[in-house]
């Protein structure tokens, strides 16, 4: 057994018992957080944060954060997904029986997750924006994130690797963009 394999192995063995401690009072709890639209009224306070403090700027917040969530996007779906080909659980025929699953199937393959790729990317692009404005902000965004990367494990789409893929890969491009709109920003005369 090769390296890559015992990985795999130690994946699904964490995934099953994480997955495996559902009930009913959480089901419902884990269900919503894994719907983006559920998160609307955080994504508005978001916005709204961002208007405060960066006033006629926040059309760059708002490019910025549109830029990220496609970019996290398409590359765990194309540079990752139809790269890898690795069977989400729900898809896995060898533990497929196994899986509590709480919410649909989604697509074939689910390295990485995309759920952690958007959300994490969000929340290093928000901490990075509001560091040293908002007290415990980036604890609050992370936890946020950590939480919904959690409800796609505990939903039965993704094992514990795809989600921390998907958070590495998502912080790295919060700072990207971050970085890319701390330039256009710093260009930009607001009168």
């Amino acid at each position: 057994m090769n390296i890559i394999d015992t990985i795999k192995g130690l994946d699904t063995q964490l995934f099953l018992f994480l997955n495996s401690r559902h009930n009913s009072f959480f089901d419902p709890i884990m269900f919503w957080a894994s719907h983006r639209y559920f998160w609307i009224p955080l994504y508005v306070l978001f916005f709204a944060l961002a208007w405060k403090h960066y006033g006629k700027k926040v059309w760059l917040v708002a490019l910025a954060a549109v830029l990220l969530i496609v970019l996290s996007d398409q590359i765990s779906v194309h540079a990752f997904k139809n790269v890898f080909l690795r069977y989400r659980p729900c898809h896995n025929l060898v533990i497929q029986d196994q899986v509590h699953l709480n919410d649909g199937r989604g697509g074939m393959y689910g390295f990485i997750s995309s759920h952690a790729a958007n959300t994490f990317a969000l929340a290093m692009f928000l901490c990075l924006l509001f560091r040293g404005k908002i007290k415990y902000f980036g604890l609050f965004v992370f936890i946020w994130a950590t939480f919904v990367s959690y409800s796609r494990i505990y939903n039965g789409v993704h094992y514990p690797a795809d989600v921390l893929g998907g958070a590495i890969v998502g912080m790295g491009i919060g700072i990207v963009v971050y970085k890319l709109f701390f330039y256009a920003a710093s260009k930009i005369r607001t009168e």
